[in-house]
């Protein structure tokens, strides 16, 4: 009679859905394995909540009647059914009514919100007639820390897993006391209603007698773990790991409002000039945005986007083997995923005239995530700089001194944009896409004077050049990402396709005033186009005994572009006539496919992995108006790599790791066209340049103190062949009708590196945060195919300071330093080809000479306001004005040193306000009051 009630029942809630709807959305059954009066609850359930949209009474008064029926089959199921003749044994389907409940709190017993709870248990599939453990339940924590997880079965043991940002993750076994029966899962023909077989649950059990309370779970920080270790303040937070340091910089006072090379800046293990250009242990690392290699300078990414940057001295095989041979640095941008939505307004000044405006936005509901971020920025600087040459040829010999000032003012404006799709618990699929657009109007007075060496000659030449320039870029770029989670705990598999398109328009004007009164007019135009397509898929699968397997692909396919025209001005005639000379239309392109595998494990004391990466590659050059083109294959290179860590105690560690990296000609290094924007450092790329190889190995050592005190330190060893590094020489200009001195590109036979680099991190007090970098290195190149008997030697180093202090009442303060010694290798690494000329502005790796010694200070400080969702920010840089990039050249025909400073003493005034609010409902119908986990289905 019940059975054929609820029949009806069913089929009445079936016909009124119908008419009130249109349409009847069924929901999966709840858990696989229950039996008629479960899955009918489901169902009508499903509908309660429905209809709720159009008659909430309708819907109550049913949920109600459903619930009843329910308690009525559960209270007849009190008295077990005989079992039929030859009949099974054991029905799990009417276990299904347990419910864990409790509250996960802090060390300090306060309710931690939103908390991730899962309950992991074992499942039978009546297919394969086989058990594995599943997540059988899970939900986030409220405000206060409860959680409640119900229709559970209550037969075997289970795991609880409780995991939130910045505390250790915590699993327990938990179980209602009902053992599973003897004779295992029931067999194939199982009917319901048998009591087990072997004991368990015995006779039968009744609505709300599994309920468990499992109390207040603590949650602890995370202090430490097998392969890193995290140190927590609230201006920065840094965890050191020995392969990779992660350093956050979304909360360092003096890179509010600036752009990433002033987040780069205070980063131990980098070095940033005042051109832009990032050094690694004083070599050129590749850079990556959101673990990808980015088209991107480091000045059209705001540093207020910018979440953490990781800096990966020594990549394993399955990152890319090119782009630079002193690691990698990772810039990871900000994305929340917090339900609700949330996000953040920014706006400042500076003593020069700029200004900044953006914000970030994220919203997410239950299967969406949607997040939006933009930033304009407005800039004007200054700059100066002196040369001085002595010409060793010629007649006679001259002295010439060039004296630059000058500024630049112009915008930039990003936007990046972008949707997860939450599929399922398992597959995320993720779409984004970025605008980079600006222009930069940079202008120069160089005032140039030419002296005799012979004592008693005047002055012969004296000239003042100006230059106009407009440099106008736009950096479009998608990315299309998949991820997928197996069942297998760890084991994911990722695909994703980026596509950016870089666009550059520049036009250049030069006057040039001679004391004798003669003039003479200059223009340079150039137009410069890429695409840059990636492909990658890489898969991550856990096997047995703590083994781990590693294995992807990768392509990418660079085409770059470049139309570049000079002409003069003839005031005889009125009109510009074109130097073919300097003309170039030159194209370039560069395709690596890349395959890679590595093994790991770790033990209790020892852990290791090994890798292989195979890369083919071919890049190719041509000056499309001519008959002049080259091309370089490597078929295939293979780059192993290997990390061994042994555990010294719970707070120290010893890791021994090898890579092979190589480093690719860019660009500008290749484009055979003379850049004579000034006219005392022309300069010229070279079509037969060849990739770069290195070996490099380092043995680290980690050691974790109490009370917030921690020690990295690392030995370590580079060997390069065919090492790319500027080199100056003389060449015959017909269209100057002179002698010059040309900076150009080679290959040095080889070059070696020893260093040793040290990182403390000090807490004192609990307001004072230090941090201490040093590195020191000696080098040796050999450059005798160069130019005989061209070879160097040097110990060079630098030292970096970052101090914290947090003061009462929301007030903090923040001082950092920088000093470099001379060295002979000064990397340029700007990612952006159509900007700053061959090989994009910048002292370059260089067996001449060296780069000049140099020191700066920064300080900052700030304030929190409005319950600290408001921050004031004062900032100044280069206070003492001491921050000078520049270089001392020798050979046997001249002598040069040079140095640049730009934007001194800059002082900026920032503001920001946080806002968000967390709301699970959020993409979601309203009137829907009923729990996205599940823990309230009759909420209303």
């Amino acid at each position: 009679m019940a059975f054929e009630g609820l029949k009806a029942i069913n089929g009445s809630c079936r016909a009124i859905h119908r008419m009130a709807v249109g349409s009847l959305r069924m929901v999966e059954w709840a858990l696989q394995g229950w039996w008629f009066c479960p899955q009918l609850c489901g169902k009508l359930l499903s509908m309660s909540y429905t209809l709720r949209l159009h008659n909430r009474l309708w819907a109550i008064r049913s949920l109600l009647l459903v619930l009843s029926l329910c308690l009525g089959q559960a209270v007849f199921s009190q008295k077990p059914t005989p079992p039929a003749s030859g009949g099974p044994a054991f029905d799990p389907a009417k276990t299904n009514v347990g419910r864990f409940y409790g509250k996960v709190v802090d060390e300090n017993g306060k309710g931690v919100g939103y908390a991730t709870v899962r309950l992991y248990g074992m499942k039978f599939d009546p297919q394969t007639r086989t058990a594995s453990e599943a997540l059988l339940s899970g939900q986030l924590t409220a405000e206060n820390g409860d959680f409640n997880l119900e229709k559970l079965p209550v037969v075997g043991e289970f795991t609880l897993n409780i995991s939130f940002i910045g505390y250790a993750e915590l699993s327990k076994k938990v179980t209602f006391g009902v053992k599973p029966p003897t004779g295992g899962m029931p067999p194939a023909g199982t009917q319901p209603g048998t009591p087990p077989a072997g004991g368990g649950m015995g006779g039968g059990f009744q609505l709300g007698q599994f309920e468990k309370d499992l109390g207040n779970i603590a949650l602890k920080a995370t202090s430490t773990t097998l392969s890193e270790v995290t140190v927590k303040a609230e201006a920065s937070v840094a965890t050191l790991a020995l392969d990779k340091k992660v350093y956050r910089v979304d909360k360092d006072a003096s890179a509010v409002g600036g752009n990433a090379q002033d987040a780069l800046k205070n980063v131990p293990s980098l070095s940033v000039d005042v051109d832009g250009n990032v050094s690694l242990r004083n070599g050129a690392p590749q850079i990556f945005v959101d673990g990808r290699p980015t088209t991107l300078s480091l000045d059209q990414i705001p540093a207020d986007a910018i979440e953490s940057v990781e800096v990966i001295t020594n990549p394993s095989a399955k990152y890319d083997a090119g782009g630079g041979t002193a690691g990698i640095i990772n810039i990871v941008l900000k994305k929340e995923r917090r339900l609700g939505y949330n996000g953040n307004v920014r706006t400042g000044v500076d003593s020069r005239q700029g200004f900044n405006f953006g914000g970030d936005l994220n919203a997410r509901g239950e299967k969406v995530n949607l997040f939006l971020s933009g930033q304009l920025n407005r800039m004007k600087g200054i700059h100066e700089g002196e040369t001085m040459r002595q010409n060793l040829f010629g007649d006679p010999f001259t002295n010439i001194s060039q004296m630059t000032n000058g500024g630049m003012q112009g915008f930039n404006v990003n936007v990046r944009t972008g949707v997860d799709w939450l599929i399922d618990n398992r597959n995320t699929l993720t779409f984004s896409g970025n605008l980079h657009k600006g222009q930069f109007n940079p202008f120069d007075n160089i005032t140039t004077q030419t002296d005799s060496l012979f004592v008693g000659r005047e002055a012969f030449s004296v000239y003042t050049r100006h230059s106009d320039q407009s440099r106008n870029f736009r950096n479009f770029g998608t990315s299309l990402q998949f991820k997928h989670l197996f069942p297998k705990q760890g084991a994911e598999w990722t695909a994703d396709l980026n596509y950016n398109r870089v666009r550059f328009l520049g036009n250049s004007t030069y006057m040039t005033e001679f004391e004798s009164g003669v003039n003479s007019q200059e223009r340079q135009e150039g137009k410069g186009r890429g695409q840059f397509v990636t492909f990658q898929s890489d898969l991550v699968y856990p096997l047995e005994n703590q083994w781990k397997i590693e294995t992807g692909v990768r392509a990418a396919m660079r085409r770059n572009r470049n139309d570049n025209s000079n002409a003069r001005f003839d005031p005889a005639d009125g009109e510009w006539v074109p130097s073919f000379s300097l003309t170039d239309h030159y194209k370039f392109s560069d395709d690596v496919y890349a395959a890679y595998g590595t093994l790991s494990r770790q033990q209790a004391k020892w852990s290791y992995q090994v890798g292989l990466r195979a890369e083919s590659s071919i890049y190719s050059g041509a000056l499309t108006d001519r008959d002049s083109s080259f091309t370089i294959a490597y078929p295939i290179s293979l780059f192993p790599s290997a990390f061994l860590t042994r555990k010294l105690a719970e707070n120290s560690q010893l890791q021994l790791a090898y890579t092979r990296r190589v480093n690719r000609p860019n660009f500008f290094q290749t484009m055979p066209f003379v850049d004579f924007s000034d006219s005392l450092n022309l300069r010229r790329g070279n079509p037969q340049l060849r990739p770069e190889f290195m070996n490099a190995v380092e043995l680290s050592y980690q050691k974790t103190f109490t009370k917030g005190h921690s020690l990295l330190t690392s030995l370590y060893y580079k060997q390069a062949t065919n090492l790319i590094t500027s080199f100056l020489t003389t060449e015959y200009n017909a269209d100057l009708n002179r002698e010059i001195v040309l900076t150009t590109f080679a290959n040095a036979d080889n070059s070696r590196a020893y260093g040793a680099e040290f990182t403390l991190k000090n807490t004192f007090f609990k307001w004072l945060d230090l941090t201490s970098n040093a590195n020191l290195f000696y080098t040796e190149v050999n450059a005798d195919n160069v130019e005989q008997g061209l070879q160097v030697s040097r110990l060079s180093g630098f030292f970096k300071e970052v101090l914290q202090v947090r003061l009462a009442q929301g007030w903090s303060f923040q001082l950092n330093g920088e000093y470099r010694t001379r060295a002979s290798f000064t990397p340029s690494n700007n990612n952006d080809p159509f900007r700053g000329g061959p090989g994009g502005g910048g002292p370059q790796n260089s067996a001449q000479g060296y780069s000049i010694s140099n020191w700066y200070v920064d300080a900052s400080i700030r304030k929190d306001v409005w319950g600290k969702k408001g921050t004031i920010t004062l900032s100044a840089s280069d206070l003492f004005k001491t921050r000078r990039n520049g270089a001392h050249s020798s050979a046997d025909l001249f002598l040069q040193d040079s140095w640049t400073v730009r934007n001194p003493q800059l002082v900026r005034l920032n503001f920001s306000y946080r806002f968000g609010r967390m709301d699970s409902s959020l993409f979601r119908r309203k009137n829907n009051s009923v729990n996205m986990q599940g823990s309230d289905m009759m909420g209303g």
